[in-house]
């Protein structure tokens, strides 16, 4: 069983983990469902739509590597609000960040809180951000945010944990190669999965 908090446990079976990378997963979660999407909002949301339909899971958990100027290295933080950090149609009257017509604010807000754990806003885009300056969001990746969006739209509950895995800054690039190993073993600590049967050597 998964506990996320104290109203909402899942069987680990029943869980839909998904990563960008499998090198995010690593060997930790190779026993269990896991969905590699690929980088990028469109491969993300093109395979979370097909996994949907083939598994049909009672949680969807979205694990992956982010950046931050506002969490340090190895943090990992529960998203559960969501910015389109690409998405700027200012020019036709509507506000940064709103997705035109779709009836969705500026800031998604869907997901469920993890014991323990800081809250954080993900901006997600399709660009490795390394300048990342104040803005209503305080991590970024290129994901999140689509598969926010179809878990809300599909009524599934949606869990996002992320490992603070560089400054979003000028080092970005090679902090993230050196931590992103890191990550893996930290989401089967916090989820109480069998870390030392499925860690790699």
């Amino acid at each position: 069983m998964i506990q996320i908090n104290e109203k909402h446990t899942y069987p680990a079976e029943e869980v839909l983990f998904t990563f960008a990378l499998a090198s995010e997963a690593a060997e930790v979660f190779k026993d269990h469902t896991a969905l590699i999407t690929g980088i990028g909002k469109v491969n993300a949301a093109y395979e979370l739509t097909k996994a949907i339909q083939q598994h049909k899971p009672s949680l969807i958990i979205n694990l992956g590597s982010a950046g931050s100027t506002h969490f340090k290295k190895g943090d990992v933080v529960c998203c559960t609000k969501f910015v389109q950090r690409d998405m700027d149609v200012r020019g036709l009257g509507f506000e940064l960040y709103e997705t035109p017509l779709s009836g969705l604010p500026p800031v998604l807000e869907y997901g469920l809180e993890m014991n323990g754990l800081p809250l954080g806003i993900c901006g997600t885009g399709d660009s490795f951000e390394m300048k990342h300056t104040q803005t209503i969001y305080d991590l970024v990746d290129m994901e999140s945010y689509a598969l926010a969006m179809i878990a809300m739209k599909e009524n599934i509950p949606f869990l996002c944990l992320k490992y603070i895995s560089d400054g979003a800054d000028d080092n970005a690039a090679e902090d993230w190669t050196v931590q992103v190993h890191k990550a893996a073993e930290a989401y089967g600590s916090i989820l109480k999965l069998n870390v030392k049967e499925f860690t790699a050597n």
